[in-house]
């Protein structure tokens, strides 16, 4: 498609005002991790380190961040095992009801937030807790963030195996390889890297997730999210929720920058 030098013009107007918006705020929520100011006075009158050490020697921030870090490892484990899974089903056989299946799997991330997270409430107080005797903390935190963290990983796989083909897997079933074999000779290699993009982008988006978040945990299991949300309009951790808040976009930037590399290195394998 080519555009006329006008058009250049505006689109590249109109990306540097959205770039401007999301990113400048940013910058100045890391600037005022070092604001000297404890009322963020701007232009800040000095910088100090005071407030990483304070962050680093609360105890708040640290189980909110394991909390985190537990909840991203085992919602991205179900989806990476479900959305392979379904993943396989969908693009390998064809049986009744296969669309409707599609549409259900990839329904949960097109959902509010809100919407899943009153109905994800609704379960945990009406069945889990009668029944089971569950309630709500990191268990369901983590089936929580797994039902959008599923479509992540299906995504993943279901474009890599439509890339591929089924001719290798039908060689490899023509040579006499069982099912299991196949797939872990022959179809799980040329996955790994889907797969890895897939669980990287899966960890990122539960590590970020606050209103499914906020239905679903207990008072026992805040996140990091949550942890900034309930902090971030108290006068005494505003400079701490400003470091906080730097650490998490680092740690949420990280995996997302890896899984566009290697999304972009499987992109280039496949083309050879």
């Amino acid at each position: 498609m080519r555009l006329g030098r006008g058009a250049k013009l505006a689109l590249t107007a109109f990306a540097t005002v959205v770039l401007t918006f999301v990113y400048v705020p940013l910058l100045v929520v890391g600037v005022n991790s070092f604001n000297s100011d404890r009322t963020f006075g701007w232009p800040p009158p000095g910088f100090t380190t005071k407030w990483w050490e304070a962050a680093l020697q609360a105890q708040g921030p640290r189980d909110a961040l394991l909390t985190s870090v537990k909840a991203g490892l085992g919602a991205t484990a179900i989806a990476l095992v479900l959305g392979t899974l379904l993943a396989l089903a969908l693009a390998r056989y064809d049986f009744f009801g296969k669309h409707a299946v599609s549409i259900l799997v990839v329904l949960p991330i097109a959902l509010p937030g809100i919407v899943t997270g009153v109905a994800l409430q609704s379960v945990i107080q009406n069945v889990l807790g009668p029944v089971f005797g569950i309630g709500a903390g990191l268990f369901t935190i983590i089936v929580g963030h797994a039902t959008f963290c599923i479509v992540i990983a299906f995504n993943n796989v279901t474009a890599r195996l439509r890339r591929l083909g089924g001719s290798l897997e039908q060689a490899s079933a023509d040579l006499g390889a069982r099912p299991f074999t196949t797939f872990r000779r022959v179809t799980f290699p040329l996955l790994r890297s889907s797969l890895l993009a897939g669980a990287l982008l899966a960890f990122a988006l539960s590590f970020d997730e606050i209103v499914v978040t906020t239905f679903t945990a207990g008072p026992e299991s805040q996140t990091l999210p949550i942890w900034i949300f309930n902090n971030l309009f108290r006068p005494n951790q505003a400079p701490v929720v400003n470091v906080v808040a730097v650490v998490l976009i680092v740690l949420s930037v990280i995996p997302v920058w890896l899984a566009q590399r290697l999304g972009g290195a499987d992109a280039a394998e496949s083309r050879l």
